[in-house]
C-alpha cells in the first residue's frame, strides 16, 4: 500500500510505528505476556479493605484516553470488560531523567486500538472510580488502523457502529466497540453445549460424518458442486447429514448425533445463509411421539439454562418453550385456515387448490410442494407458540415411514415456533423397498425439472438391506434456535462471519476526470488520501477549506508541491 493510499491517521500510526521501533521498542513482542487477573474479576472480587489485588498483571486493548501532565487515564477493555488505568510518568519512568517512556510512547506514540500490558495495583480514585494504578507497561500490538469512535453521554451512544454491511464484513471491529455483541455468541455456545449435555447424559455418541459427499441426500434442497481431481469426479457440498447417521443406526449404534454444518445453493436472507449449522440426532427402537416429547424437554432445558425460565421475548411477543406443546396435523392445520381438505386429492385437484388460494406455484411441482405451498401461505405465520405439526401427506416425505394408521401419511412432524420452522423429526423408513419407490418418485420429479429433487442413492438402500431397526431422527437449525433464544432477528446477527456479497470497491475518480475540470495530475493522489475520491465530492467542500485544506497536507507532508491559487480552487469546484 503507497503512502498516499492512506488515510492521514493511517500514516499517523505508521509514522509512531517507525519511532517506536527507533526506540528500541518491539511493538509486537515474541515472549509471552503473563495475565494474572481480568477485569471482570476485579469488579467482582475487589474489596479495598482486604487490600487484594495488589499485585495484578492484566492485557487488554486501549478504548479511550485523557493525557493530564505528569498522569494519564486510559480504558483498557480485554475479554471480560473495561477496567480504569491510572498511569503516572515518575513511577513507569523510573530513573530516566528524559522519562521517554511516558513522554514520547504514552503520550505521543499510542492510539486507542493498542493492545498493552499493564502491572500494578488495584485501588479506588478519589471520585470512586475502581483502577489500577500502573506500575509496569509493555506495548503487546500497535494498531495501524483507527478504530470507529464509539461516543456515551448519560447512558446514550453516538456515533455508533451499527451499519448492518460494515458490522458483518468487519465482525473483528464490531465485537471489539459494541460488546453486546459478544454475548449473542456467549449464548449460542451455551445453547450447544446445553444440548451437548443432554445428549451425553442419555449415553448417545456424538459422531462425525462426510461434508464432501458423491451423492447429496436427506433432504430436497439445491447442492454446492465441486470436483475432485484425483479421483476425476464430481463431489457435492453436504446438504443434510441424515443418510450417513443412519448408516451409523444400521451399524449398530443405538443413538448418534451430530453437530454440522451444512450447504444449500439458494438464496439469501434474513433468515437463511448458505452455509448454516445443524444438529442431528438418531435414536433407535424409538418413533416421532417419544421424539415430540425429547423435543419438550431439551428446549425448556435450553430456555431455562439461558434465562432462567421457560418463557422467551422474540419479536416483542413473549413465547412459552414449557412442556407440552400443541399438537396438529397437517391435514387439520391447512383446513383450519382455509377450509381445504388435502385428504386424497389428486395433483391436479392440488394444483386447482392453489389457483384458487392465490397460492403462487410453477408445473415443476408435485403434490407435495403444492401442499407445502399451500401450508406456507396460510398457516406457518400464524404458529407463534411452539407447536408440533404433524402426519404429514407421504408426498412430501421421501425418508419418512408410513404412519402406522393411514398408509396415505407419514409419522413426521416439524415444530414451528414464531411462524418459523425449528426443527424436522420422522419416524424413520426403514423398509428397503419403500425406500427405494421413493427415490424413484424423487426421480421423476427430477426429470420434470424440480432440481431440488433427490438423487437415488443406492448404497444407502443397500444399508437398509442389511436391516435398520425402528428408529426416530430429529434435525434442528442451530442459527435458528440462536436467534429465537437470544431474540435477534436476522440469521446474520448470530453468525460470526455470514456470507456476504462481494464488497463494492469505492468509486474514484482518476486524473482524466479531474483533470477535466483543470485539477492538475500530481494533486489527484492527494485529494483521493483526503478522502475526495471523486470529483462530485470534491465539488461538495467550500472553495476556502478545500484550498487550506491542500495546502496544509502539502506542507505538513513535506510533498513539495507548488499550491494551488484560491481562484484555482474555485475554478476546479466549478464557481
Amino acid at each position: 500500500m503507497s503512502t498516499l493510499e492512506l488515510s492521514e491517521q493511517e500514516q499517523i500510526r505508521r509514522n509512531s510505528l517507525a519511532e517506536l521501533r527507533n526506540l528500541g521498542i518491539d511493538p509486537y513482542p515474541a515472549a509471552r505476556y503473563e495475565v494474572t487477573a481480568t477485569a471482570a474479576q476485579i469488579a467482582e472480587q475487589y474489596d479495598p479493605e482486604k487490600g487484594n489485588f495488589q499485585d495484578v498483571s492484566l492485557a487488554g486493548r486501549i478504548m479511550s484516553r485523557r493525557i493530564m501532565g505528569s498522569a494519564s487515564f486510559f480504558e483498557l477493555q480485554d475479554h471480560t470488560g473495561k477496567i480504569q488505568v491510572y498511569i503516572k510518568r515518575d513511577e513507569v519512568c523510573g530513573g530516566d531523567p528524559e522519562s521517554t517512556l511516558y513522554n514520547k510512547v504514552v503520550k505521543k506514540l499510542l492510539d486507542i486500538g493498542d493492545i498493552v500490558g499493564i502491572k500494578g495495583f488495584v485501588f479506588i480514585t478519589q471520585t470512586g472510580e475502581l483502577s489500577v494504578h500502573c506500575k509496569g507497561f509493555t506495548l503487546l500490538s500497535k494498531a495501524l488502523r483507527p478504530l470507529p469512535v464509539v461516543k456515551e453521554k448519560d447512558g446514550k451512544v453516538y456515533d455508533a457502529f451499527s451499519d448492518p454491511e460494515q458490522r458483518y464484513r468487519q465482525r473483528y471491529v464490531d465485537l471489539i466497540v459494541n460488546p453486546q455483541v459478544k454475548d449473542t455468541f456467549l449464548k449460542r455456545s451455551k445453547i450447544v453445549n446445553t444440548m451437548r449435555q443432554f445428549f451425553n447424559e442419555r449415553g448417545y455418541l456424538e459422531v462425525e460424518t462426510p461434508i464432501l459427499q458423491p451423492i447429496p441426500g436427506g433432504a430436497t434442497a439445491r447442492p454446492f458442486v465441486t470436483h475432485h481431481n484425483a479421483l476425476n469426479i464430481p463431489l457435492y457440498l453436504r446438504i443434510a447429514n441424515e443418510l450417513y447417521l443412519k448408516r451409523l443406526i444400521v451399524g449398530g449404534f443405538d443413538g448418534v448425533y451430530e453437530f454440522g454444518k451444512d450447504f444449500r445453493n439458494e438464496g439469501m436472507d434474513r433468515t437463511h445463509n448458505p452455509e448454516f449449522t445443524v444438529m442431528e440426532i438418531y435414536i433407535a427402537y424409538k418413533d416421532y411421539i417419544w421424539m415430540m416429547e425429547f423435543v419438550e424437554e431439551m428446549l425448556e432445558r435450553v430456555a431455562i439454562a439461558l434465562h432462567g425460565k421457560t418463557e422467551v421475548m422474540i419479536d416483542g411477543r413473549e413465547i412459552s418453550f414449557a412442556r407440552p406443546f400443541r399438537r396438529l396435523s397437517m391435514t387439520d392445520a391447512i383446513r383450519e385456515k382455509t377450509g381445504f381438505d388435502i385428504t386424497g386429492k389428486s395433483e391436479e385437484e392440488l394444483r386447482e387448490a392453489c389457483k384458487k388460494l392465490n397460492v403462487e406455484i410453477d408445473e415443476t411441482m408435485g403434490k407435495g410442494k403444492l401442499i407445502d405451498a399451500i401450508f406456507g401461505e396460510y398457516c406457518e405465520e400464524e404458529l407463534v407458540q411452539p407447536t408440533f405439526i404433524i402426519d404429514y401427506p407421504i408426498d412430501m416425505s421421501p425418508l419418512c415411514k408410513r404412519h402406522r394408521d393411514n398408509p396415505d401419511l407419514t409419522e413426521r412432524f416439524e415444530l414451528f415456533v414464531n411462524g418459523k420452522e425449528l426443527c424436522n423429526a420422522y419416524s424413520e423408513l426403514n423398509d428397503p423397498i419403500d425406500q427405494l419407490d421413493r427415490f424413484q418418485e424423487q426421480l421423476r420429479l427430477s426429470e420434470k425439472g424440480d432440481d431440488e429433487a433427490m438423487f437415488i442413492d443406492m448404497d444407502f438402500v443397500r444399508a437398509l438391506e442389511y436391516g435398520m431397526p425402528t428408529c426416530s431422527g430429529m434435525g434442528m437449525g442451530i442459527d435458528r434456535l440462536t436467534m429465537f433464544m437470544t431474540g435477534q432477528t436476522t440469521i446474520q446477527d448470530v453468525l460470526f462471519f455470514p456470507q456476504m456479497r462481494p464488497e463494492k470497491a469505492a468509486q474514484k475518480d482518476g486524473e482524466k476526470e479531474f483533470g477535466a475540470v483543470g485539477v492538475p495530475a500530481e494533486w489527484v493522489p492527494v485529494l483521493h488520501k483526503m478522502s475526495l475520491l471523486t470529483v462530485e465530492a470534491m465539488r461538495k467542500i467550500a472553495p476556502g477549506k478545500l484550498f487550506n485544506d491542500l495546502c496544509g497536507f502539502n506542507k505538513k507532508n513535506k510533498l513539495g508541491l507548488k499550491n494551488p491559487t484560491i481562484e484555482d480552487v474555485r475554478s476546479w469546484i466549478g464557481e
